[in-house]
């Protein structure tokens, strides 16, 4: 067994056919956190609805899909769906997959942050006649982010990572193509650490993100209650 080439491992990082790679698993990723946070918070408002069976629904779905592997989910979308006569492609099966698998963790994540917002929050918007869902997004959610944007944080990391297990039903994201270029060259170690290079760019820019996200919410929390009155005093004034 040869030991680390160094220009084998350069030539791998240099590889525009593993730079789409790393594009299409940020493009997946991106995916996944748009569609499991809008999914999520529809989950956790069942998960909070008055209504028993809506509870139930939401409490069955996180549990199942939090329970069970996301290869084994990915795999029933591709090739089990079909079988009761729906189909998906290799995308939209991924896409599918990791969006209902991330909904489950999102949430419960959401959920949290709506558990830390203090009851008083509530009342309040209802005394200054707010509907329901003008104090979800004037008054909730703002507070809620603050407190579930290092959740989400982890969260993305790992969805970022779980992106690689598309390969097995041959999505070309960086895993998959990784595999296709030692297949040929046999390039195992190079080609590996470069697409461990390629993972930590990934998740390096998503660092910095997160932290911008958590200063800018941060500031309006220190900005106190003024911060929010101008929306909340638009929402319920007539014009």
């Amino acid at each position: 067994m040869k030991g680390f080439d160094v220009a084998d491992f350069l030539n791998a990082l240099g590889n525009p056919f593993l730079l789409v790679g790393a594009l299409v698993t940020a493009g997946l990723t991106v995916a996944g956190l748009g569609g499991g946070f809008a999914c999520g918070l529809l989950v956790a408002l069942l998960r909070s609805a008055p209504s028993v069976i809506a509870q139930r629904l939401a409490g069955g779905y996180i549990w199942f899909f939090r329970g069970t592997p996301l290869l084994i989910q990915m795999v029933m979308i591709y090739s089990g769906l079909p079988q009761v006569g729906v189909r998906f492609g290799v995308l939209g099966s991924v896409l599918v997959a990791l969006i209902a698998n991330e909904a489950a963790y999102m949430a419960e994540i959401i959920r949290g942050g709506f558990l830390a917002v203090p009851s008083g929050q509530s009342d309040a918007a209802k005394a200054l006649g707010l509907s329901r869902r003008q104090t979800l997004v004037l008054v909730t959610l703002p507070q809620a982010a603050r407190i579930i944007i290092p959740a989400i944080g982890n969260s993305v990391n790992g969805l970022l990572k779980a992106t690689s297990i598309a390969s097995v039903i041959s999505m070309e994201e960086l895993m998959r193509r990784s595999e296709m270029i030692m297949q040929i060259k046999f390039d195992v170690l190079e080609v590996f650490a470069a697409a461990a290079i390629y993972y930590l760019i990934l998740t390096s820019l998503w660092d910095q993100a997160q932290r911008w996200l958590e200063r800018r919410f941060n500031r309006a929390y220190r900005a106190g209650p003024s911060a929010i009155a101008p929306a909340i005093e638009q929402a319920v004034l007539p014009r």
